[in-house]
């Protein structure tokens, strides 16, 4: 098995060859076909979450580990106790929880306070093989591309529950979307099979901003331009119902906060880093909603990926890479050159 792995936070990637797993109890071994390229890698590869002001969360994860959360495979090997077919091409939830505690029982695994997340606490889908620990994390595809399938498991299954939280949308209640990366692409076009509505989207990038006009934006404006800002307010009655944040820095919290209207919702979702300087007084005069969304639920994955097979989900750009260009990946999209989203593959 080789594997593309951290092996010191902040160093690059590296190359190592193992023995290919072997399967017990319920786990199950696949032959990775298709990884996707997420920012949450680059902030477990550094080790850290800025937290702005000069303070750092510090991520508990133990060196070596193998990257990837966003996942597609082939069944090669089960355990005894594992209800799987050989040959199986399936996409893998990764936000596995600890199974014990209340919020796994209710279906929120993604939100356990001792998750065993792949490519995070466990090794994830940069290598050619990865180990599941139970077929219930395994879902069917369909037709679907394994690049496009793969990406779901984060950049679709984010952009879908954030998109959720956001409701009502409607013409009448309007949205705007913040950062047209990866995962804001994903919600563009989510918002038109799920809502039937173009979203406006702010975004420094033009480049970006091409892309989501292309993928369905009713408009796409440079949030540093004033006189932008004024007119996507003024198109939206004064402003958005929702604002889902997907950069999370300092700057798009501040520029979602000056955009959504009286008893609007502010959603967010990236993990740029930063902090948010915020009158609390405003909160209940404007009567503001202001909720996180982290990733989603297996439900919500299931969900996803029947809208998906069902052909409703619209497809996204999708860069493919070979697995020796792991670090490439991360390299590019650290910079901000990445449009879409990037998948290794063999």
């Amino acid at each position: 098995m080789t594997s593309w792995r951290v092996t010191a936070f902040g160093k690059p990637l590296e190359r190592m060859v193992d023995e290919t797993p072997q399967p017990v109890g319920t786990e199950v071994v696949l032959r990775v076909i298709a990884a996707g390229v997420c920012h949450s890698d680059l902030h477990i590869s550094d080790g850290y979450f800025d937290l702005g002001g000069g303070k750092r969360m510090e991520l508990a994860v133990r060196l070596p580990r193998t990257l990837g959360h966003e996942i597609a495979g082939e069944v090669v090997a089960a355990g005894p106790d594992a209800d799987v077919e050989l040959g199986a091409r399936r996409v893998v939830f990764p936000w596995i929880g600890c199974g014990a505690c209340a919020l796994c029982a209710a279906g929120d695994e993604h939100l356990c306070a001792r998750p065993l997340t792949l490519g995070f606490v466990r090794d994830g889908g940069f290598s050619d093989h990865v180990v599941v620990p139970h077929p219930r994390y395994l879902l069917d595809f369909g037709e679907l591309p394994a690049e496009l399938a793969a990406t779901y498991a984060c950049a679709g299954l984010t952009a879908f529950s954030a998109l959720r939280k956001a409701a009502p949308v409607s013409d009448e209640h309007p949205l705007l979307i913040i950062g047209a990366g990866g995962v804001g692409e994903s919600a563009i076009r989510f918002a038109h099979a799920v809502y039937g509505v173009h979203p406006a989207v702010a975004e420094i990038d033009e480049r970006k901003r091409e892309n989501a006009r292309r993928s369905g934006a009713g408009t796409a404006y440079d949030p540093r331009d004033t006189a932008a800002c004024k007119a996507a307010r003024q198109d939206a009655g004064g402003g958005f119902a929702a604002v889902i944040d997907f950069v999370g820095s300092s700057a798009s919290a501040e520029h979602a906060l000056a955009m959504v209207r009286k008893g609007g919702t502010v959603v967010i979702v990236g993990l740029y880093g930063g902090t948010l300087q915020l009158a609390l007084p405003l909160v209940p005069l404007r009567a503001l909603s202001i909720r996180g969304s982290y990733v989603g639920s297996l439900r919500e994955l299931e969900d996803l990926l029947s809208l998906a097979r069902s052909g409703v989900a619209p497809h996204v750009h999708i860069e493919r890479r070979p697995l020796e260009d792991a670090q490439a990946a991360l390299d590019a999209l650290r910079a901000g050159n990445v449009v879409g989203r990037s998948v290794l593959g063999p």
